[in-house]
């Protein structure tokens, strides 16, 4: 895990690039797993963030279990963030997450659009960085980093401590679970 690659302003983050704990999710946007847990992560963000977390998402399609699909959301969700910012990224995510089904079952040429629309993104700017494949090495560096940190499935999360030291949180644990871990975390300064 100590090969997470170091957070930066250019990451998507939700909460404090300057909270004590970060926790690094390497995600699937197909992956049902990660769905739960980004349920999960939403409420930690709610219950313990007063500045104490901060989530980076960052991509892992695994494109064997999810061809296509999974790597295009993942693409969409760049263009988001490059038209709105890391707030669209989220918003994108959060919507996409909540409103479709898993495991390559989401009619994605119609429902990423839908998404475009009702966060109001401009469809053809949006469309244009889609089709430009200006994000697929971003995402393969995402995923290389994810192999490199101990990932082999998804949700694959690294929670790193105030003082670097990092912990493995794998698979779509329950939110008592992801709050023992920053509890631990945080006591390492």
């Amino acid at each position: 895990t100590d090969a997470v690659r170091a957070v930066t302003k250019d990451d998507h983050i939700k909460g404090s690039l300057d909270a004590p704990v970060t926790i690094v999710e390497y995600s699937d946007f197909e992956c049902p797993f990660c769905k739960r847990f980004h349920d999960t992560m939403n409420e930690v963000m709610k219950e313990v963030d007063d500045g104490q977390v901060a989530w980076v998402f960052r991509h892992f399609p695994l494109d064997q279990l999810h061809p296509v699909k999974a790597r295009a959301v993942a693409v969409a969700s760049e263009c988001a963030s490059e038209q709105g910012g890391n707030e669209s990224f989220w918003k994108f995510s959060d919507r996409y997450m909540g409103l479709t089904l898993s495991n390559n079952k989401t009619p994605i040429e119609t429902v990423i659009p839908q998404i475009v629309q009702e966060i109001g993104l401009n469809e053809s700017t949006f469309q244009t960085c889609f089709e430009s494949g200006k994000y697929d090495q971003h995402i393969e560096d995402d995923i290389e980093n994810a192999i490199e940190t101990g990932g082999r499935g998804t949700p694959w999360s690294v929670v790193i401590a105030p003082n670097g030291k990092t912990f493995p949180l794998n698979g779509a644990q329950p939110l008592e679970a992801v709050k023992q871990l920053i509890n631990l975390a945080a006591q390492e300064k």
